[in-house]
């Protein structure tokens, strides 16, 4: 009998040490497709201030984030690259509403790449001037619940702000999209400070790293979640099975 439960003991805790996640367990064992939805373009200049567009300040850290999340070794995508709106190159919705084509490329741009993961980059605005911080939009699933929590965690350090992730439930990008989406509202061009990081090189270069640093997170503990399963249904039962086998 004491055997038997040494035995248990030895193998409760072999368990215990395989479960725990490493950083090396948790890399993507493919290469992880990023699409970055770069917010508004061309005519759509979204929300301003003077003469500053949030197209241009979406367009501004979404190249840095680009250039962080390919250097973390990500396969990643931009949909736009320099200052175009979408609505012009429709292929898939003959609509007369610039808009509606404009979401509709959006959309289908994403189904046809087919990416893991959608970052979708924007730049808020609110009538009261001392609102700031950046604020995640998430869609209605776990994963991208996930994503979006550990989003708004970095981007809350970098900020000094305590802002919790918001379902975007009438959100287009959101509620069509085949992947794991957010919307990433990286700050108020109202408020001064907000407006501030978000134009200063330097500041952007930090919001790009933020957002890097969620995303890496996410893919590792996507990867854990993998690996655990795995271990559930595979090592559990081998190891179940050589010690019913000595019984």
């Amino acid at each position: 009998m004491r055997n038997l439960q040494a035995i248990f003991r030895i193998a409760a805790f072999i368990l215990i040490l395989i479960c725990i996640p490493t950083r090396s367990e948790a890399l993507p064992l493919t290469p992880f497709h990023i699409l970055i939805d770069v917010g508004h373009g061309g005519v759509d200049s979204g929300t301003s201030y003077g003469d500053l567009h949030e197209k241009d300040i979406n367009l501004q850290i979404a190249k840095r984030l680009y250039q962080q999340l390919t250097a973390a070794g990500y396969t990643v995508a931009l949909n736009r690259n320099k200052d175009v709106a979408l609505s012009d190159d429709n292929r898939w919705l003959d609509n007369r509403s610039r808009h509606i084509r404009d979401l509709a490329q959006r959309k289908n741009l994403a189904k046809e790449i087919g990416p893991q993961m959608m970052l979708s980059l924007h730049v808020n605005w609110s009538p009261s001037p001392r609102r700031r911080g950046a604020i995640i939009l998430h869609q209605n699933t776990e994963e991208s619940y996930l994503l979006a929590e550990l989003l708004q965690n970095s981007l809350n350090k970098l900020t000094g702000t305590n802002e919790k992730p918001v379902r975007g439930k009438t959100y287009y990008m959101l509620r069509h999209n085949y992947c794991p989406s957010v919307i990433v509202e990286m700050g108020f061009i109202s408020n001064a400070q907000d407006r501030e990081m978000l134009t200063n090189p330097k500041a952007q270069e930090k919001i790009a790293q933020a957002i890097t640093e969620a995303v890496s997170e996410y893919v590792k503990l996507s990867g854990n979640k993998k690996t655990e399963a795995s271990i559930e249904e595979s090592w559990w039962r081998k190891l179940m099975s050589s010690l019913l086998d000595k019984l």
